[in-house]
């Protein structure tokens, strides 16, 4: 690739409008690595958003396979390169970035690099991530390294608009999540208020009920007919306000992105590396659609807070005219029967349930050391 001004305002100039198309954290992040790749010809990109404990909140990756990225394993920590930009907040351009004082090893099926431009990506004064490129596709001059100045004003350009990108789309899920939060606040306040006037009313009818069966048995009839149509109501304000909190995102972005989202969400939240795949999937009926959700929630929940899992990958597959859902972690593991019989469940009967509620079913592979995988199938409409 020739960086004639031309080409390379041109290229800029697709880049960020690619990543201006989008909101979610995720798929900024990919979109700045895939643009940074393709706009200096380098072999590898990768872009790390560090957590408060020494690792990386998220770490994307261009230029490996999954299958390479899964034989890699988890995530690395802020140490050599990568800590120094972080730490010093400074462009780092080397000829071999294995021959650096600096540098500790790859993991054992981790790419071989040389050639290394790094630069930290800043919000203010504030560094949010570390974005690097690897092995420049160009004859390398002796002992020199294949990334010019040019390659690393080109970068520095695109890292300050990766950096505005990505505060968006932090705002942005920042703010669905606090619109949710406030919805369910209103739905649970209204639930509470209009359920608890049912009940209280009940229990007056039914007192009353008691204390005229023996001496005016008609009038005690009629309180208890007024009973049965008291619970009747509260068993309809109930079911209402179940439909109602159906999670809005499930309207309003469908089961794939919201699903998306949650597993996003939680990547950022956690140390273990969360993923989320789908293929082939179609729209299922609303109810199947929110109990896949639910399922994945709870899953997800399991295997990030007991398992020790490093990671945990959600697919969500099409199978007939339904779907399979599939959370994998590479945890401890467990004895499924064992559990049922020591009465701990890991919300395995609710999710059974709710699987079952759909007309779908659920499994379970687990075994002591072996991580867990949870199966949901529904059948579609």
């Amino acid at each position: 690739m020739s960086h004639t001004p031309s080409s390379g305002l041109a290229a800029v100039s697709s880049a960020l409008l690619a990543m201006s198309r989008h909101l979610e954290v995720r798929d900024v992040l990919k979109t700045i690595v895939a643009s940074a790749r393709e706009l200096l010809d380098a072999e590898y990109a990768a872009l790390g958003v560090p957590d408060d404990h020494g690792g990386f909140a998220q770490f994307v990756v261009d230029g490996v396979t999954d299958a390479q990225w899964k034989e890699i394993g988890p995530l690395p920590r802020q140490h050599g390169i990568l800590a120094a930009m972080l730490r010093d907040a400074r462009t780092e351009r080397l000829a071999d970035v294995r021959q650096d004082p600096r540098f500790e090893g790859w993991p054992d099926a981790h790419p071989d690099m040389s050639d290394f431009l790094g630069l930290p990506v800043k919000d203010g004064e504030e560094t949010i991530g570390a974005l690097f490129l690897a092995n420049k596709r160009c004859p390398k001059p002796e002992g020199g390294c294949g990334f010019t100045e040019a390659d690393e004003e080109l970068l520095k350009i695109l890292a300050q608009h990766a950096a505005i990108a990505l505060t968006n789309a932090r705002l942005y899920e920042r703010s669905r999540e606090l619109t949710i939060a406030e919805e369910r606040s209103r739905l649970a306040h209204e639930l509470h208020d209009a359920v608890s006037q049912k009940l209280f009313s009940l229990r007056l009818t039914a007192q009353a009920a008691a204390a005229l069966v023996d001496r005016d048995p008609a009038r005690a009839k009629g309180e208890l007919h007024q009973v049965a149509a008291l619970a009747a109501e509260a068993a309809d304000e109930l079911r209402a306000a179940v439909v109602e909190l159906r999670p809005a995102a499930l309207d309003e972005d469908g089961l794939i992105n919201t699903l998306r989202t949650h597993v996003q969400v939680l990547d950022r939240a956690h140390s273990a590396r969360v993923t989320f795949d789908t293929a082939g999937t179609r729209a299922l009926p609303a109810a199947q659609e929110e109990a896949v959700l639910r399922v994945a929630q709870e899953a997800l929940h399991n295997a990030l807070r007991h398992s020790g899992a490093e990671r945990v990958d959600v697919v969500l597959a099409r199978r007939g005219q339904g779907a399979v859902l599939s959370v994998t972690d590479n945890g401890g593991g467990f004895e499924p029967r064992k559990v049922r019989r020591a009465g701990r469940h890991l919300g395995l009967v609710s999710m059974r349930d709710r699987a079952g509620g759909v007309g779908g079913r659920l499994t379970v592979h687990s075994a002591p050391g072996q991580g867990t995988t949870i199966e949901m199938e529904v059948p579609g409409g």
